[in-house]
C-alpha cells in the first residue's frame, strides 16, 4: 500500500514568535476493501468511502529546542504495539523523547480494524486477516513518515489557545430496570467544551487547527459499511474548506460514556460535524490566549488491577452461548496455560506543558468523562486539554462511580477487548495517581 505525506510549507520571517511549528498529514484510507471497527453486529467488510481518513501531525518546538508531537488519526485506536513501535522507530531517528508524542485516536467506529484491538469482536477469516495485518504494519510506517514530515516542516510560529462549546454529545448510560442500559441519560454528566489550538505563520496565515471534543464517533451505526471519520471527520473537512492551506486536526477527549444526540443517520453525521465546526471558527474568532515557552513533558506508565478472577471462572464461559464471551474465554485460558494470567495492565499517563499557559493531560483508553470532570477540580489554577484514546486503547476506564452502577462501560465491554475485567474500586484513585505525577514533573500551578 502507497501512501502519500503532505508537508505544508509557509514561509516568512520571524516576527516574534515563541515557537516553531511543523505540520503534515498522510492519507490512510485503506485501498482495498477492510473489515470496519466498533461494532460487532457487522458480517461483512467495508463498501466504499464517504471521505478520505487521516493521519495527521503537529510538530513544536521551543526556543531551546523542547519539542513535543501531537499525532491525530481517524481511527477506533492504537493499540501499544503499534504506538511503541512508532514511538521507539522516532526515538531513534529524531531523538525524540517518549513523553514528547502523543497519539491520539478519533475512535471513529468506521474506520479499519487495526491489530489488535479490539481482538475477539472479529471472527476473520485468513484474507480478511491478512489485510488488517498488511494495513497495520503500513499504517505503523505511515505514522513515523507524518510525524517525521512535521518535524522536517519546523518554522516560526504563534500557538493560540481558545475554547468554545458543542451540546450535541449526550451521556449515554440510561438506567433501566433491568440495569444500565444504552440510551440517554438527561441529567448524566457530560462535557460540553471544544478547545481549540491555532497555529499561524508569522504572516498571520493559519498553519493549524487543533480542536477536541468528548463524544464518541458513533453518529453512524453497525448498519454503514462505508469508510469515513464520522462527525469528527466532516468537522476536519469544513474547517480546511473555510481556512485553505490550514490542517484541522481533532482530539478525542474523554467521551467513553457519550454518545451523539441524534444519531444513526448519514445527514446527522454531517450536521454534528458542521456545529463542531461552527464552534471551533467561534473559538477562533474569540479572544484567543497566546502560549509560551518551554514545552515540558512527562510520561509514565501505572499498573491498573483486575478484579480477582480464576481459570474455573473463563472454563464456565467457554460453555455460553455468546460467541464473544466463548472468546473472551479462549484468550483468558490460553493465558493461563502459558502461565500468565492477566492480572493488571499497563496504563499510559502524560503531560505536555506550554509555559503556564496550557497542560494537555493524555490518558490511554476509553476514558469516561467523570475523568476530564474531576482533573478540572483537582487542579483549578490550570488551563487544562485532558484527552483519552491516547498511546494505547485497551479497554474502557471507568470511573469508581461507574465501577458500581455496572453497565458496558464498567464490565461487559472487557469481552470484546478480550480482558479479564471488571477493575478493582481503586482505578479511579490509581488514575489520579498518575496525573498528579506527570502534572508535578511538568510544573503545575500549586494551590495558594
Amino acid at each position: 500500500m502507497r501512501w502519500s505525506v503532505f508537508v505544508f510549507l509557509i514561509c516568512g520571517i520571524s516576527s516574534g514568535a515563541d515557537f516553531k511549528a511543523g505540520v503534515g498529514r498522510i492519507k490512510i484510507t485503506p485501498e482495498e476493501p477492510i473489515w470496519l471497527s466498533g461494532y460487532a453486529s457487522r458480517t461483512k467488510p467495508s463498501e466504499g468511502v464517504i471521505h478520505d481518513i487521516w493521519a495527521k501531525a503537529l510538530a513544536i518546538e521551543d526556543p531551546k529546542g523542547g519539542r513535543a508531537i501531537i499525532v491525530t488519526t481517524d481511527l477506533i485506536g492504537l493499540p501499544r504495539p503499534v504506538s511503541e513501535v512508532v514511538a521507539a522507530r522516532l526515538q531513534k531517528e529524531h531523538g525524540l523523547e517518549r513523553a514528547r508524542l502523543v497519539l491520539n485516536s478519533s475512535h471513529t467506529h468506521t474506520g479499519p480494524v487495526v491489530r489488535a484491538n479490539l481482538a475477539t469482536m472479529y471472527n476473520l477469516s485468513p484474507d480478511q486477516q491478512r489485510a488488517v495485518d498488511e494495513y497495520t504494519r503500513d499504517l505503523t510506517d505511515a505514522l513515523v513518515s507524518v510525524a517525521s514530515a512535521a518535524l522536517e516542516d519546523l518554522k516560526p510560529a504563534k500557538i493560540e489557545f481558545g475554547r468554545g462549546t458543542a451540546n450535541f454529545a449526550a451521556n449515554r448510560r440510561q438506567f433501566t430496570p433491568k440495569g444500565v442500559a444504552f440510551g440517554t441519560h438527561a441529567s448524566g454528566p457530560v462535557d460540553h467544551e471544544v478547545p481549540v489550538l491555532r497555529v499561524t505563520a508569522p504572516d498571520g496565515s493559519i498553519r493549524a487547527i487543533l480542536f477536541g471534543y468528548a463524544c464518541h464517533n458513533t453518529t453512524l451505526t453497525g448498519e454503514f459499511h462505508q469508510i469515513s471519520g464520522d462527525y469528527a471527520g466532516f468537522a476536519q473537512a469544513d474547517l480546511e474548506q473555510s481556512n485553505p492551506g490550514a490542517t484541522a486536526m481533532f482530539l478525542m477527549l474523554c467521551g467513553a460514556d457519550q454518545n451523539p444526540n441524534p444519531r444513526s443517520s448519514l445527514e446527522l453525521a454531517q450536521q454534528h460535524g458542521a456545529t463542531l465546526a461552527a464552534q471551533v471558527k467561534e473559538a477562533l474568532n474569540g479572544k484567543l490566549e497566546t502560549l509560551k515557552p518551554p514545552i515540558r513533558a512527562a510520561f509514565q506508565n501505572i499498573d491498573l488491577e483486575f478484579a480477582p478472577h480464576t481459570r474455573e471462572r473463563f472454563e464456565e464461559e467457554l460453555k455460553n452461548t455468546n460467541q464473544f464471551r466463548v472468546r473472551r474465554a479462549q484468550e483468558m485460558l490460553k493465558a493461563y496455560d502459558e502461565g500468565r494470567p492477566i492480572r493488571r495492565i499497563a496504563y499510559p499517563v502524560q503531560a505536555i506543558r506550554f509555559g503556564n499557559s496550557l497542560t494537555l493531560v493524555t490518558l490511554g483508553g476509553e476514558v469516561v468523562v467523570d475523568y476530564v470532570l474531576r482533573t478540572k477540580r483537582e487542579f483549578p489554577r490550570e488551563n487544562l486539554i485532558v484527552a483519552g484514546y491516547t498511546n494505547d486503547v485497551m479497554c474502557y476506564i471507568p470511573s469508581l462511580r461507574v465501577l458500581k452502577e455496572g453497565g458496558y462501560e464498567a464490565d461487559d465491554s472487557m469481552i470484546y477487548y478480550g480482558q479479564p475485567g471488571p477493575f478493582t474500586e481503586d482505578i479511579e484513585e490509581t488514575v489520579f495517581k498518575g496525573i498528579y505525577s506527570v502534572m508535578d514533573r511538568v510544573g503545575r500551578k500549586k494551590a495558594k
